[in-house]
């Protein structure tokens, strides 16, 4: 009567002797299909056919603990060769790497084929959103959001923008393969690839310099997201430059979310178009100095503080600048001159070039 060791030995010395040769047909990192011939407390031994016997042992039995669980005598899986014939005449095989490099195969398939596909968003960081694929840990990045999922939130909060993008935890969206890298395991994720082919279409009846009637549909510190009217599918950007000809610090202070607006096209690129308010108004540098001359005196209102000085408004389309230097210190500058209230100023240069009035505080 044989025993376990008696019945392993025999079985696997049958196999590797019927054909002695084969093993070195296969090659360290190829996947191999094997049958599982017996089990014993420190290896498992695979039948690779062809191939010969295949082992799993010392860390990879370990690490296949939860695949070998659910295993019996003649079922069959499939592993990764990490040695084509070891000491022992055995092709040494990994259960664990197996599954990893058949995932990175899809990946590798997903991302050649353009195809998008659904993942549950499993958690999220200040940027972006984490979700598994085929059990691979994968990173969708805010920018690689749909448009309608981007968080518009004001001035870059990042605990606001993350408190936004927690929402998405649980939820399933739609993505395709942006990058990957099976070195580093990285698998970058995008939603928004996911629509621009369909926008891009839509976009071929459009081209730069074209005038569109739009809706704000979010406001952000960087500027004012736009749906064209027409096609609310399509969505662009108006950054903060291209709101007005003034110098803005909050777009709020000029647009609101649902207003109507019209807006110029500036660039339609990759899906993405750009999008310009003041383009579409006369420019009122270009006659400043009609009304304001270095060397005359104006009235004019105390708007904001920055650390270089004093924005102040001499009429709705007019800003001028007063320089922190002129009182020694934004401090001594904040005692002298208040928010909202009007004073006297002196124009000391005018720059419509730069779109730039100099003042100085009349005395």
């Amino acid at each position: 009567m044989l025993n376990s060791f008696q019945k392993t030995d025999s079985v696997v010395a049958q196999l590797m002797k019927s054909s002695p040769d084969l093993a070195a047909m296969l090659k360290e990192g190829d996947l191999a299909n094997g049958r599982l011939l017996i089990r014993m407390p420190r290896a498992v031994y695979f039948d690779l056919g062809k191939f010969g016997t295949g082992v799993v042992y010392g860390v990879e039995l370990l690490n296949a603990r939860e695949v070998l669980k659910n295993l019996k005598e003649g079922d069959e899986v499939t592993a990764k060769v990490l040695e084509t014939e070891n000491d022992d005449g055995y092709v040494e095989l990994s259960l664990a790497e197996a599954g990893k490099q058949k995932s990175w195969q899809r990946i590798k398939e997903l991302y050649e084929k353009g195809e998008d596909f659904s993942v549950k968003i499993t958690g999220a960081n200040s940027g972006g959103l984490m979700a598994d694929v085929e059990g691979l840990k994968a990173f969708l990045p805010v920018s690689q959001l749909a448009s309608e999922h981007y968080p518009r939130v004001e001035e870059g909060d990042k605990s606001k923008i993350l408190d936004e993008l927690k929402k998405f935890v649980g939820q399933e969206l739609r993505v395709k393969v942006l990058d990957f890298n099976l070195r580093s395991d990285k698998l970058i994720l995008s939603e928004r690839e996911t629509v621009v082919k369909n926008v891009q279409e839509k976009l071929n009846k459009y081209k730069t310099g074209d005038v569109i009637d739009g809706i704000i549909s979010g406001v952000a510190d960087f500027g004012a997201f736009i749906k064209f009217a027409d096609d609310p599918e399509i969505e662009g950007l108006i950054h903060i430059s291209e709101l007005d000809h003034r110098l803005i610090e909050n777009p709020k202070d000029v647009v609101k979310v649902n207003d109507a607006v019209k807006a110029k096209i500036l660039e339609i690129k990759d899906g993405r178009v750009t999008l310009s308010l003041k383009a579409l108004r006369e420019d009122p540098w270009l006659k400043v100095e009609e009304k304001y001359k270095a060397g005359t005196d104006v009235q004019g209102k105390v708007l904001r503080f920055n650390p270089f000085g004093a924005f102040v408004s001499l009429d709705p389309e007019i800003q001028g600048l007063i320089h922190v230097s002129e009182f020694g210190g934004v401090d001594e500058m904040k005692a002298k001159l208040k928010e909202g209230e009007t004073y006297t100023f002196h124009i000391d240069s005018v720059k419509p070039q730069e779109k730039r009035i100099t003042l100085k505080l009349k005395k």
